[in-house]
């Protein structure tokens, strides 16, 4: 038995994540595992054969070696920032030496750069959403509904994928999140992330019309029946990610905005939808979602609680109003309290 300090890199790392494994959900531990993977690799090309050869000015040269690679400054900061709860871990149980966790630099990211500027924006949502309506041979199909559903709620990839046919409360009005981890479909936030959602007639009726018309009628390996379900049942993260770069194709309800033609593009298929410059994942749905329910004046504390996100981080990574927005909804609402007689 190998003990803790003579552990490659890549072993600790798969050894890292199976003890997180019941309190990640499944797309951060998918996120973690890609960042460590980077890092285990990396040290496999530079001869770093056991965890116990790592110290400050290894991780330094890490650190170095992804900003070389022109990496956004919000993703070096995130991946080091897991790195260092790796190094930790492996601090606890003696695989290092003492104190290298505090060696290990995250370096800051201005609040201007933190802010998710990418979103899918209020004028291309709406279009698609319009067009999807109105047209005979598209509405209520499966990228519809993901789309709508994902606009009206803000809601994450891993929400939408956990949606069941019984959350969908049509005489109600209403769909539901639940964390369901037992059977792999837990919330990000777990317990703290289930609500009740209220939609309004238009989208009942789109989820509707899906249900009976083009909804593949398939369980899961749970025997649960998945509201957004692919013909073998659930959808894993990545092909929901997929739908969502395909639904959001301008070229679905007006001419390609980069000179493209449709029936010939590169980026038509699944392999290629994410590289199409103005199709969106799903978490760009939800930052623009939220930037909108804020530009219509939906209280913040309404929209935390059908979003699932704090009203401070809704203020400083989804609210995307410019800064004469923001001034002006503060001002309608009390600028008749100002007035002088």
């Amino acid at each position: 038995m190998i003990t803790p300090e003579e552990m490659t890199p890549r072993e600790a790392w798969h050894r890292y994540l199976d003890g997180r494994r019941t309190e990640l959900t499944e797309e951060t531990a998918s996120t973690y595992h890609y960042r460590l993977k980077l890092f285990a690799e990396w040290c496999e090309d530079n001869a770093i054969e056991t965890v116990s050869e790592l110290d400050g000015w290894t991780l330094d040269q890490y650190e170095s070696h992804r900003s070389g690679q022109d990496v956004a400054s919000t993703t070096l900061h995130n991946e080091m920032e897991t790195i260092k709860t790796f190094i930790e871990y492996l601090e606890r149980i003696e695989a290092v030496e003492e104190g290298l966790t505090e060696r290990v630099n995250v370096p800051h990211v201005p609040r201007d750069e933190r802010s998710r500027e990418t979103k899918l924006s209020t004028e291309q949502a709406l279009e698609l959403i319009r067009h999807y309506r109105s047209d005979d041979t598209l509405r209520g199909c499966r990228r519809h509904a993901l789309l709508e559903t994902a606009w009206h709620t803000g809601a994450r990839l891993g929400g939408l994928r956990a949606l069941d046919l019984r959350d969908d409360d049509r005489d109600e009005q209403t769909i539901e999140f639940v964390h369901r981890p037992e059977s792999e479909t837990g919330l990000k936030n777990k317990h703290e992330g289930e609500r009740v959602v209220a939609l309004n007639e238009h989208v009942c009726k789109t989820i509707s019309t899906y249900i009976q018309r083009h909804r593949y009628d398939k369980h899961d390996e749970h025997g649960r029946q998945p509201l957004l379900s692919s013909m073998q049942g659930r959808p894993q993260p990545d092909t929901v990610r997929i739908w969502m770069y395909l639904a959001t194709f301008p070229c679905v309800s007006a001419a390609c905005p980069h000179g493209y033609d449709p029936e010939a593009c590169e980026f038509s298929s699944y392999s290629t939808s994410s590289q199409c410059p103005s199709s969106r994942a799903p978490h760009h749905v939800r930052t623009g979602s939220i930037t909108w329910h804020c530009d219509r004046g939906v209280p913040r504390e309404v929209t935390s609680e059908r979003v699932n996100a704090s009203q401070d981080v809704i203020d400083e990574y989804y609210d995307k109003s410019q800064k004469r927005e923001r001034m002006e909804k503060r001002r309608r609402a009390h600028i008749d309290k100002l007035g002088i007689n």
